[in-house]
């Protein structure tokens, strides 16, 4: 027979919790590698993110400044820039762990999502990421 699981595997002390870059998250990551190469102000960062709109991108930028992950500089004159902190740097790496990781199994993810979303009944069919 299988142990249960704990029921405080996640609580509030866990690690996980405090994980600012969760497997699913679809924006952290990717602002994260927008501004390895330096400060840049939101409008620039609207370009490479353009399938995210303004508001989950202010949202993931907040979230991401909250974790101390990145921080906003106001400029004279309004200019608004956002950065890397030494922690948020410190990312970079496992970032690139995982995007290696994607493209040698980039493949394999594809045909899994194809084979599942062909068998799934229309109701369970995911929409695409």
């Amino acid at each position: 027979m299988r142990q249960p699981l704990p029921a405080d595997m996640f609580d509030e002390l866990c690690p996980s919790s405090l994980n600012p870059i969760r497997f699913g998250d679809k924006w952290a990551a990717l602002i994260i590698r927008c501004l390895e190469g330096g400060p840049r102000r939101f409008s620039e960062l609207r370009v490479p993110l353009r399938r995210v709109t303004p508001k989950v991108l202010t949202g993931s930028l907040r979230a991401l400044e909250r974790d101390g992950l990145v921080t906003r500089t106001v400029h004279p004159g309004r200019t608004v820039e956002y950065e890397l902190t030494p922690v948020g740097r410190s990312m970079l790496e496992p970032i690139a762990v995982a995007c290696a990781w994607t493209e040698r199994h980039w493949d394999e993810l594809l045909d899994a999502r194809e084979s599942y979303d062909a068998a799934a009944p229309p109701g369970r069919r995911t929409r695409p990421a």
